[in-house]
């Protein structure tokens, strides 16, 4: 793999909640706009792991390089700087603000007015029921609603690094394929994806490649395609198919 293709880097990371390690000597890469999956039973550390990689929660070792610059500790301002958006699971909107201000609050970084509003009208061609809702408040949007929305929101910072914490968790099918769609348009206009999600055979349908997680460490990483056909992956996370 190039090094100076490569957005993201964990290096034998580690981190902990108080006295409590989650993570445990993960290493991964994220290229510029490629996609890649992170899959793993619930309390992995998946979620960890992106906490790390947008600065909400510190490090405990190893290093977290973005374009080559090692960001370890750093604030989540300073990871938003660097081109790294981060969707949170439970999609975190500001339900009493209209959909057009939470878009807006991903754009709070930049000064640049009038191409502002230019991708704030990328975001409504990418999901267009938010230009019907813009004026609705956050908090009345159906789930799938939201979760466009705070997409959308990730996307106003102009990101080169889009992390999603799962993406379908509660949605009906139909919200879930209008976002794998947009997911598509995001990754063609050269944005790189790293997605969690919780369908496992969805997320190793849309990635190129993906990273297993067991109890904070990465067990297995490699081609998706490969793992989807892989019986042990099959067995453990997609059940008899």
């Amino acid at each position: 793999m190039s090094t100076g293709n490569v957005k993201l880097s964990a290096e034998n990371l580690q981190a902990a909640y108080g006295d409590v390690q989650v993570l445990w000597d993960v290493s991964l890469t994220v290229e510029r706009g490629e996609m890649v999956c992170i899959v793993g039973s619930n309390g992995a550390g998946k979620s960890t792991f992106l906490r790390c990689a947008s600065g909400l929660l510190g490090t405990k070792g190893g290093r977290l390089l973005v374009d080559g610059q090692d960001m370890a500790g750093a604030s989540p301002e300073a990871f938003l700087r660097r081109k790294v958006a981060h969707v949170p699971e439970g999609r975190r909107l500001f339900r009493a603000m209209s959909v057009r201000d939470n878009l807006l609050m991903g754009a709070y970084l930049r000064d640049d007015a009038a191409e502002v509003r230019q991708d704030l009208e990328k975001v409504y061609e990418i999901f267009p029921i938010l230009a019907e809702r813009r004026d609705q408040y956050g908090g009345t949007l159906s789930g799938g609603e939201q979760q466009m929305c705070a997409i959308g929101r990730g996307i106003m910072s102009r990101p080169e690094l889009l992390m999603i914490d799962e993406l379908s968790l509660g949605l009906a099918p139909r919200a879930v394929e209008l976002l794998i769609t947009a997911l598509q348009t995001i990754r063609r206009s050269g944005t790189a994806i790293l997605l969690i999600e919780q369908d496992v055979m969805t997320a190793l349908e849309l990635t190129e490649r993906a990273y297993v997680m067991d109890r904070g460490r990465v067990v297995k990483a490699g081609a998706s395609a490969a793992m989807a056909d892989d019986p042990a992956i099959r067995d453990a996370y997609m059940g008899q198919l």
